[in-house]
């Protein structure tokens, strides 16, 4: 079997279920597992993803005006791999290849794949993502295994939490420039690692929000994860940005209580790292619970210049 991989949290599902062998095609965001970033790259980004944050949100805003895609598929190099299946996702435009971006490099092929589009909105989704892979892969005993060790694992912090008193309220920034709010299955982690999510609902999407949203909020902890960002450009861009100038008086900004986490591996892609971030966020917000080993340098402290 033929699989390309159009989104990077099902690559790294295809790679905990052993299926590194039958990748046969990526994107140009698939670096994890490191192997994964040796395989052929489908996709070429129509934007400069090293750019400011307001840059790529007026260049994505432009795409989207005319009507065009962010992503260029390499349907050459598609029609030679001659893939049995290719998965998608269906959620996010921004985030990575949708099937219409697919849909003319899928109309010059001769022999058309099986396409497994993947639109998650909470954490139950994504265990059923991997368990939909599995299905699609044969390998359906390795994904329930892998689901059900997840799921496992975040449970066992959700009994942790559960005698918590203190719940911080928490405001996740999905973007720096405007500011979005974290959507989707964050507020269900943010439930989970005992806090109370004052920007959003579990399952909605994110928004823009004003930065007196932020302020009107109070929130006590602040998580800033840009959505494709690692942790040190996260932190560099949010001990820069303005708003939180504006937002001094939101208890978080006063406190000191910022941080940035390395949203790229941890929170925004809808794949089996999502376990770590509950733990993460679990770290930041009740550090005296056990949650067991965390990734090293998933999170730090922003400290504040204009605190």
């Amino acid at each position: 079997m033929r699989i390309c991989s159009l989104l990077p949290s099902a690559t790294e599902i295809l790679f905990a279920l052993g299926l590194e062998d039958f990748v046969t095609g990526v994107t140009h965001e698939c670096d994890f597992p490191p192997a994964a970033a040796m395989k052929p790259s489908l996709i070429r980004p129509r934007l400069d993803p090293s750019a400011t944050a307001s840059e790529i949100n007026r260049r994505v805003g432009e795409l989207m005006g005319r009507g065009e895609s962010i992503y260029a598929v390499r349907d050459d190099l598609l029609r030679e791999i001659e893939p049995d299946l290719v998965i998608t996702q269906d959620l996010c435009q921004v985030c990575a290849a949708s099937p219409d971006d697919l849909a003319t490099a899928l109309s010059k092929m001769k022999k058309q794949p099986e396409i497994l589009a993947l639109t998650p909105h909470t954490l139950d989704d994504v265990w059923e993502d991997v368990r939909r892979i599995g299905v699609a892969t044969h390998t359906e005993r390795a994904a329930d295994a892998l689901a059900g060790r997840l799921r496992a694992r975040v449970e066992a912090i959700r009994v942790a939490t559960e005698s918590v008193r203190n719940r911080p309220r928490v405001a996740c920034i999905e973007w720096l420039d405007p500011l979005f709010n974290a959507g989707h299955w964050v507020p269900e982690m943010v439930e989970i690692s005992g806090g109370i999510d004052v920007l959003a609902r579990a399952g909605e999407p994110s928004v823009r929000i004003a930065r007196d949203d932020l302020t009107a909020a109070r929130p006590d902890v602040i998580v800033a994860m840009p959505c494709g960002y690692g942790i040190a450009r996260a932190a560099r861009e949010s001990l820069d940005a303005s708003w939180l100038i504006e937002c001094r008086s939101a208890p978080a900004v006063r406190n000191s209580a910022v941080f940035a986490v390395d949203a790229n591996s941890y929170f925004s892609r809808s794949g089996p790292r999502l376990a770590d971030g509950v733990a993460i966020l679990t770290r930041i917000l009740h550090p005296e619970l056990p949650v067991g080993e965390i990734p090293a340098g998933a999170f730090e402290h922003v400290h504040l210049r204009a605190a």
